[in-house]
């Protein structure tokens, strides 16, 4: 079932693509389509029917084996693994069901061209290497996934391959990826020089080793396991778009609006949390790395937040609001609560799906009219879009009962985020977090006042002829309204509820049982709050391993047998967050709450109650509003540092090196010497037989010459 799973999208993928002249674009459309949704339904019976104690490791192939180094790929069963599937599968058919309908009639094409068979293919490889990545059970496997992604995003983002703007995001995206990337790939270096492997078992159950090893990098020594750490989050911040690596993603907007749901809800972006999660027993020994995830996370969600406040782009704004929920995600990982930053991935893909699909609807509706300056007054015109639109708005934005369980998805996760962070004792991180919620608020509430009230705006004759998306776009605009109405609720207590709860759901040892499994004999007590877990153990081909010594920092470690159990994450004896989290005081619990409220009340005042505001503040705060418009003023500097000095030097080395030395010698050679050579050996054809009779006795004389100096030696 799970190698169905992991190969229907491909199998699906390559039809469409090389097939689909035989079945036809329609017939294409509806194989991935329903190869995706028959996934979809295996992933969730693998969901709720996963034995979490116990990781499966199912053997697909054997791949590369060079001594120490074997790179055999298989499917890593437990519960991240199944949570991600779920996901990826399950939005991934909703998207490919709307983009039926989305794709139908596109202005881009001419109605002879042939388009949808490919970018239903693209959709189907897309999610095939999500499902590589997140199966992994190794390293290596997981690197052929993250790339398999990466291609598979600039196929999608430049699929309108005949605007220079969608080639150009499509390249941008690319290039910058291949940043984070190059740290990825020395993360993974490093790892198997120190520990002779790339697999997670035998990696995990080193990890408390490194925290004692120092290694040589940069010419500076480092602590391995806080350099092996940050190399691997670089690669998480490109993908995951986090601050400095970030510039790609409004520009990934330049793809079709199912492709940026794809993205954005399900797949590529979410592959840098699910990647800080998976190699939480690192993670866990790192704290300084750790604290630099937490920060930048916390930087990017604030960041991203402000951006999001004035833009006009109705895609853009929900392509910033993706970048700022990534940097919560970071913030929950980076204080060491994997638990809450999978339950935000899970909640997050549900309503942010539904937001992109639903402003696809809008632009479908408004004929491929994206600023929501020329909108107004959609509710009627768009019912079923609304509304949907309204339960996402719901979900992103925070609304629930406070201090209780009872919320849209977004209520019980973003606040699980935000009392984590208090718990984590990083004030920053906390705070910017709530001011990055009062700002996803505001800027959330503006898009549906611009789109759905107020007076119709822009072209009169694009608002008259407004209509709703077909039901095969508007259906599963209903499906995830009701995860983002239910998702928060019912899974609320296995990702943040008590802490036997939580280690039952992600198959988590307590400590007790670890040191009973591993044959230690009396069983050492449990921490206060229950939540000790084993160091995970090597399958290195051996029976055993040695136990390795405990830590400075407190962690308790017991090595244990290789069969011993391994949880989906790793929490260090002295991780005491998220019980801390559960216990802070309730200002902490209320003010997301707070914020969510006065976003929503700045938003009603400035765009219904007195929509002259925002022209008066953009003008009175010129400045501040050039310097959010702008975002920050990143691409410009990025321009002025890197893109013009790698075209100054692009130019440089065609005019001066390619055009003056290489075509100015081989044309000097060609044009000049040859024909001056070419002249002196023709004065020598003189045509008499002297002249040939003196040159023969003049080599004979060389000849004699160089023998008799020689003697005759070789």
């Amino acid at each position: 079932m799970e190698k169905i799973i992991l190969f229907a999208p491909l199998v699906g993928s390559l039809i469409a693509g090389f097939g689909w002249r035989f079945i036809g674009e329609k017939g294409a459309q509806w194989l991935t389509t329903g190869l995706l949704f028959l996934a979809a339904a295996l992933s969730w019976t693998v969901f709720l029917t996963l034995d979490a104690e116990h990781t499966q490791h199912i053997h697909i192939l054997d791949f590369i084996r060079s001594g120490l180094l074997d790179t055999s790929w298989g499917i890593r069963l437990d519960r991240l693994t199944a949570i991600m599937l779920i996901v990826v599968t399950s939005v991934s058919a909703l998207v490919h069901l709307y983009s039926m309908g989305y794709m139908a009639h596109d202005d881009n094409w001419g109605h002879h061209e042939h388009y949808k068979a490919r970018f239903f293919a693209y959709l189907s490889f897309f999610t095939f290497a999500m499902l590589m990545l997140v199966t992994s059970d190794n390293l290596v496997q997981m690197f052929f996934g993250w790339e398999g992604v990466g291609v598979a995003s600039y196929l999608l983002i430049g699929f309108y391959y005949k605007k220079p703007s969608a080639n150009a995001a499509a390249i941008k995206a690319f290039v910058v990826n291949r940043v984070g990337d190059f740290g990825f790939a020395l993360g993974i270096f490093g790892i198997f020089y120190l520990t002779d492997s790339i697999s997670f078992d035998v990696i995990f159950s080193k990890a408390p080793e490194l925290t004692e090893t120092q290694i040589s990098f940069l010419w500076t020594e480092w602590n391995a396991a806080n350099l092996l750490a940050f190399l691997l989050f670089v690669g998480a911040m490109g993908k995951s778009a986090q601050l400095i690596l970030h510039t790609w993603l409004p520009d990934a907007m330049e793809g079709p609006t199912p492709v940026s749901a794809l993205i954005h809800a399900a797949t590529m972006v979410t592959a840098g949390v699910f990647l800080v999660c998976r190699m939480s027993p690192l993670m866990e020994f790192a704290p300084e790395a750790m604290a630099f995830v937490t920060i930048l996370g916390a930087t990017t969600a604030f960041f991203a937040a402000t951006v999001g406040l004035v833009q006009n782009d109705i895609k853009r704004v929900i392509a910033y609001s993706t970048c700022s929920q990534l940097g919560y995600m970071f913030v929950a990982a980076g204080v060491g609560v994997y638990s809450v930053a999978m339950f935000h991935l899970f909640t997050h893909a549900f309503f942010k799906a539904m937001l992109f699909l639903g402003a696809g609807s809008v632009i479908h509706g408004m004929h491929h009219e994206q600023d929501m300056r020329n909108y107004g007054g959609l509710r009627k015109k768009l019912p079923l879009t609304f509304w949907a639109m309204l339960i996402g708005t719901f979900a992103i934005t925070g609304v629930g009962i406070p201090l209780t369980t009872i919320g849209f998805a977004g209520f019980l996760s973003k606040d699980a985020i935000i009392e984590s962070a208090y718990a984590g004792g990083t004030p920053f991180a906390f705070w910017a977090l709530v001011v990055a919620a009062a700002f996803t608020s505001f800027y959330s509430w503006r898009l549906m006042f611009l789109t759905f009230w107020g007076e119709p705006r822009g072209d009169h004759h694009t608002h008259d002829h407004a209509h709703e998306s077909p039901a095969v776009m508007t259906v599963p605009l209903g499906v995830l309204a009701v995860g983002s109405i239910l998702a928060g609720m019912v899974w609320y207590g296995p990702f943040f509820g008590d802490h036997d709860q939580v280690n039952r759901f992600f198959g988590i040892p307590a400590h007790a049982e670890a040191a009973a499994d591993a044959g230690h004999g009396e069983a050492a007590p449990a921490s206060d709050h229950a939540t000790t877990t084993e160091a995970p153990a090597a399958t290195d081909h051996a029976a055993t391993t040695e136990a390795a010594p405990a830590m400075d920092h407190g962690t308790d470690v017991v090595a244990a047998h290789h069969d011993a159990p391994l949880g989906a994450i790793y929490m260090a004896a002295d991780n005491h967050v998220i019980d801390d989290a559960h216990h802070a005081p309730k200002w902490v619990k209320v003010s997301p709450f707070v914020a969510m409220l006065l976003g929503f009340i700045m938003a009603f005042q400035m765009y219904i109650r007195r929509p002259d505001w925002p022209a008066k503040l953009a003008a009175n705060q010129r400045p501040l509003y050039l310097f959010l418009l702008k975002k920050w003023y990143f691409d410009e500097i990025y321009d002025f540092v890197f893109v013009r000095p790698a075209k100054a030097l692009g130019r440089l080395l065609w005019k001066k090196g390619d055009g003056s030395v290489i075509d100015g010698t081989i044309n000097w050679v060609a044009m000049g010497l040859v024909p001056y050579l070419t002249r002196l050996a023709g004065r020598a054809q003189s045509g008499y037989v002297f002249t040939y009779a003196f040159a023969m006795v003049l080599g004979l004389a060389l000849i004699l010459t160089w023998v008799t100096i020689s003697g005759g030696a070789n």
